[in-house]
This record gives structure tokens, sequence and C-alpha cells, in this order.
């Protein structure tokens, strides 16, 4: 087993946590705030999506500049294509993932946090699933409180 299957199966537990925590998401609470600075569901699953095929991939390419895909968005979008998005980011991650080798991983990049090792910056950008999923949970969690459900 090879490190990058420690770094897939991180990046599987954010997977099936995001899961779980949106798993009985309604279309009104898509975009629902608790104050107008607030980020909304919506918000957070884009940028989460957009991670995997902006930033991660440019981290497997080991270059900040690297030319990737990039995701559209999610706005004007409805549950049912955001969900659908989510599946096919979740696919296009794991083909980012399964394409690196433990020398990939010990290459050397310059990026926002200095020169470290692919692997680090990785892991950092295999961990903004869970980061996400808890900032969604708790949008959730505060709904749920304010509106008395």
């Amino acid at each position: 087993m090879g490190k990058i299957d420690g770094i897939k199966g991180f990046a599987t537990v954010g997977l099936n946590r995001l899961g779980n925590t949106t798993k009985n998401l309604k279309e009104e609470q898509l975009d629902w705030k608790s104050c107008s600075e607030a980020n909304t569901v919506r918000n957070v699953l884009g940028h989460l999506i957009g991670e995997w095929y902006g930033f991660v991939p440019k981290i497997a390419a080991g270059n900040k500049d690297a030319e990737v895909e990039g995701y559209a968005g999610t706005e004007g979008k409805s549950l049912a294509e955001i969900k659908a998005d989510i599946e096919a980011g979740k696919a296009q991650l794991m083909k980012v993932l399964d394409g690196i080798s433990d020398e990939d991983l010990a290459k050397e990049m310059d990026w926002f946090m200095g020169k470290l090792p692919v692997a680090n910056y990785l892991m950092m950008g295999v961990s903004e699933i869970l980061h996400h999923e808890g900032q969604i949970a708790a949008i959730l969690g505060v709904e749920k409180r304010i509106k008395g459900v």
C-alpha cells in the first residue's frame, strides 16, 4: 500500500461524511442564511466541488499554474443538479488521486505555504472535504435551531 492510499482513505472518510450531511438536504436549504454575511450550503458546495476540479489537480500536477478543467459553479442549479455535480466531482477527485505515485508525493511544490512536498499540499486539499462538510453541518444545525425544527 502506497502513501496515496492513505490520502485516498482520508478523502473517502470526508466524502462519506459529506454524503451523510447532505443526504436529507432540501431544495429550500441551499440558499438559507442565518445572517446577510453568512455562506449558504450552495456557496460551500460550489467552492468544494471547485476544489476537486481546480485546487487538487494543480497539486497533483505539482504546478500552481497548471491548466485545469475547472468547475462552472452551483449558481442557478437545482439540488438534483448539484448532487449530480458532487458525484461527478467525487469521481474526478478519485481519478486525480489514482494518478499520483509515491514519487509524485515526494516532489516539492512552491505555493502559498512555501516549498513543501506535494503530499503536504494534497493532504491540505483533501482535508478541505471535512472542513467544508463541517461548515454545511453548522449551517444546517443553526437553521434547525432558529426555525425550531
